[in-house]
């Protein structure tokens, strides 16, 4: 059972960061350089964070830092010796995610103005497009349950689903209310790299996962969910709610489209990548982060959906049949891109890798004009609070005038 998986994971975790010998560092740093890691590995729990430890590639755990503001359950961001690589744990939910990443950036131990930021951990996946142990790189995160919703017992009998976007009135209409953390888009040209450096990579499999799986191979649609494992280019949705079924799951698929404009190809299920995404945006408005050093990659731990003569009940405590190599797989495919970077860094990852696509978020919010919404709000330039002093959220009626209607 995952409980019992997690449980242990946190035992070997605390265990690992806390062996004799390895070092920590007060919170302050005074007198010392910060840090400037050319990656910094990103996960949400312990099992995620572990994935990293004891491999022969590189050692994060050669110098730890305690930050404030990080989880009380993770407190400590993690080192090579030489600070080129580093690695922490956020905490699972986006609460968590986007509190921990905040503080990261505000600490005075690092500089993190020329650092890649590798979002690595596990989700759901539609067996439409991967498997049990696939690995995922996302352009596109969907805060997908952004929305209005109705118990499904309750809803109007035309409507295929209890969501509805925000300041609409039915599903499939345009979401009318934005937060702006709805999508964010980060660097295709980049993601690209990735996917090329992890296609080097021998992904892990094992018979649980291959027992799973071959259910799903009565069903035309779900050749991929059959297939062994892969390195997959496709689009992450964002929800605190952990769903299961055909139904949840089509209807999430459909709002991860929407809110795209038919951009985005929706694969996988996760509880974190908006709000990291989200903190990582607010640190390049300040100056402190560069939002297009961003990668998105998720490993498929289990379905979203069951496979044929299963019901949604037993697919949702099916104990995650892809667990393991979900884990193993966040370092196989990972390892690649992270050693890639560092190895290219003069040749190729120094000075960036210039995007051919808009990245960033929903609103326009570093500048230029996203091509899914209702455009940049703020006429294609950057967001500034001196020109904005008293929006914080945008009313209807705006956003109904940048929608044309």
């Amino acid at each position: 059972m995952r409980n019992l998986s997690l449980l242990l994971g946190s035992l070997l975790f605390y265990s690992v960061v806390n062996r004799p010998g390895v070092s920590a560092t007060s919170n302050s740093r005074d007198g010392e350089s910060k840090l400037e890691p050319k990656v910094f590995i990103i996960g949400m729990f312990a099992d995620e964070g572990s994935a990293w430890y004891g491999i022969p590639e590189f050692d994060v755990l050669e110098h730890n830092i305690t930050i404030p503001g990080f989880s009380p359950r993770y407190p400590q961001a993690h080192c090579t010796a030489d600070g080129s690589i580093c690695q922490l744990v956020a905490g699972e939910g986006e609460i968590n995610a986007a509190a921990t990443i905040t503080s990261l950036i505000s600490s005075p131990a690092f500089d993190l103005t020329h650092t890649y930021f590798f979002i690595a951990g596990i989700a759901g996946i539609s067996p439409k497009m991967g498997t049990l142990g696939s690995v995922t790189f996302a352009r596109f995160a969907v805060q997908a349950a952004l929305q209005y919703e109705l118990d499904a017992r309750e809803k109007p009998a035309n409507f295929p689903t209890g969501y509805i976007p925000q300041g609409s009135n039915a599903p499939g209409e345009y979401p009318k209310t934005l937060y702006g953390t709805e999508v964010f888009e980060v660097n295709d040209d980049l993601r690209q790299l990735a996917i090329a450096m992890a296609q080097t990579a021998t992904l892990s499999d094992d018979a649980t996962s291959q027992h799973y799986r071959a259910s799903y191979a009565t069903h035309p649609d779900f050749a991929h969910g059959a297939a062994p494992p892969s390195i997959v280019g496709c689009d992450t949705a964002t929800s605190e709610a952990f769903w299961s079924g055909g139904l949840l799951a089509g209807a999430f698929e459909n709002a991860t489209t929407l809110f795209t404009n038919g951009s985005a190809i929706y694969c996988t299920s996760q509880q974190e990548d908006n709000a990291v995404l989200a903190a990582l945006l607010r640190g390049a408005l300040a100056g402190r982060v560069d939002f297009t050093r961003i990668i998105v990659m998720r490993t498929a731990s289990d379905f979203d959906r069951p496979f044929p003569g299963q019901t949604a009940v037993a697919n949702l405590f099916s104990s995650f049949p892809g667990f393991a190599v979900a884990i193993a797989n966040i370092a196989a495919a990972g390892v690649p891109v992270v050693t890639g970077i560092v190895a290219q860094w003069d040749a190729r990852f120094a000075a960036g890798v210039k995007p051919r696509n808009y990245v960033g978020d929903i609103l326009g919010s570093l500048g230029g004009t996203p091509d899914f919404g209702p455009g940049s709000v703020f006429g294609g330039q950057p967001a500034s609070v001196a020109r904005q002093p008293l929006q914080g959220m945008w009313s209807l009626s705006v956003l109904s005038q940048l929608l044309g209607e």
